[in-house]
């Protein structure tokens, strides 16, 4: 009844403001192996959303950021609220790798 009151604690970022900040953030693809072999951004590391999403601390540091993408914006979007409500540092990239438009394509 009261959902509207929850903190939404996630940030964003559109796929196509991300080229500048290749090579200097972690970014972290989510999608499935066969998906991330069709070609994600340079330095994005696969980690599959099920997997991180079961165990996070295995993967990630508490004190450092993570850029999450996924095809569309869609599995990031909610995989990063639900991280951030564990009090991990998350940026969702909107749009996702079906939506990118620059060259910095792996």
């Amino acid at each position: 009844m009261l959902n509207f009151l929850k903190r939404d604690l996630s940030k964003v970022i559109n796929v196509n403001d991300m080229d500048s900040l290749i090579g200097k953030v972690e970014i972290i693809d989510i999608r499935e192996p066969y998906e991330y072999r069709g070609g994600s951004l340079r330095t994005a590391k696969n980690i599959p959303m099920g997997n991180l999403a079961a165990n996070p601390e295995k993967y990630f540091a508490k004190d450092k950021t993570y850029y999450i993408i996924c095809q569309s914006g869609a599995r990031s979007g909610m995989l990063t609220r639900i991280l951030a409500k564990q009090g991990f540092s998350v940026i969702n990239v909107a749009g996702g790798i079906g939506s990118y438009v620059g060259t910095k394509r792996s």
